[in-house]
């Protein structure tokens, strides 16, 4: 039982899935399969890619690298919302709440930048083949995953200590299911359009830079698939590429919603539905599309799971 002053006054409330809605008993419980579903599918990817020799490439390990953030990033997130429904208790504290800020910001820039290196892995490896293992080392890979987990975290360190500086006034309660930055801010005394202006730009930088470079990318991919004689390997590389534009499409165009359209601050519910999308569906999604548009990811599942299927 919540006692004191100070326990009420500081912590933050969060009032979770659409507040008012019907039913969301049975929504947080379909939240929590998908979370499972996840969870598995994630877990099952990358143990794949690092159990299997044929896997150890650079495509792959970028692959196991996207399906690590999706599962920090939903794990971040949904864990805390379920615990919160089910025991009644919504509260959350300013550290709770400033850490679920950082990791959630760093999380989904830091898979904004490593989509972008994947866009640039796939355009080396089908425009120049023969120079693909000098230009992609595995040095060169190390520092692409590395780039993109301290470029998010930075970027988000950023963020997350100027936007928990400003005070905050009356009743701390976000109308979420997560602490997230925006919902914070209209809880502030003071006049946030500055800053607010500022979170604007730099989702113009971790948007809409990387989707330039990733639509050029894929345009001098296509060019060079058109090119090709062999329908086999024209269907390949279509296969690669059409999968990574999907995840690419299902993780930036929330995001773009989100944060760069105007008067997105005043459609709370609309948010709401696509931030769940781009945290809870779409990590849930990325291991499924790449093992349905994948041969080799889509083979190996199809033989672990008839392997479990025969074993029970």
């Amino acid at each position: 039982m919540e006692t004191g002053n100070e326990t009420l006054s500081t912590d933050f409330i969060l009032l979770g899935l659409f507040p008012g809605m019907r039913h969301t008993g049975l929504l947080v419980s379909i939240v929590l399969l998908v979370y499972t579903i996840a969870i598995t599918g994630n877990t099952t990817l990358i143990f794949l890619i690092w159990a299997d020799p044929r896997l150890h490439t650079s495509m792959y390990f970028l692959l196991s690298q996207l399906s690590l953030i999706d599962l920090a990033f939903i794990s971040s997130i949904v864990p805390k919302m379920v615990t919160n429904f089910f025991s009644g208790r919504r509260r959350i504290s300013p550290t709770g709440c400033g850490a679920q800020v950082f990791f959630t910001l760093a999380l989904g820039i830091a898979e904004c930048l490593l989509l972008t290196f994947m866009a640039y892995d796939r355009y080396v490896a089908i425009c120049h083949p023969l120079k693909y293992s000098i230009i992609i080392s595995r040095q060169v890979t190390h520092l692409m995953s590395v780039g993109s987990w301290v470029g998010g975290a930075l970027a988000s360190l950023v963020h997350t200590s100027y936007a928990l500086h400003f005070p905050l006034c009356g009743p701390r309660e976000l109308h979420h299911f997560f602490c997230e930055v925006k919902a914070i801010l209209k809880l502030s005394c003071k006049d946030t359009s500055a800053y607010e202006k500022g979170v604007v730009m730099t989702s113009t930088a971790v948007v809409l830079l990387p989707i330039g470079l990733i639509l050029t990318s894929y345009t001098l991919i296509f060019l060079q698939v058109l090119q090709m004689n062999s329908p086999e390997g024209r269907n390949k590389a279509l296969a690669t590429c059409s999968s990574h534009l999907t995840v690419v499409t299902f993780d930036y165009g929330p995001a773009t919603l989100i944060y760069m359209r105007p008067g997105s601050s005043h459609t709370p519910i609309l948010n709401q539905a696509l931030f769940m999308f781009d945290t809870i569906l779409t990590p849930m999604l990325n291991p499924l599309i790449y093992s349905l548009r994948n041969r080799e990811v889509g083979g190996l599942m199809r033989k672990v799971l008839g392997r479990y299927l025969i074993s029970k």
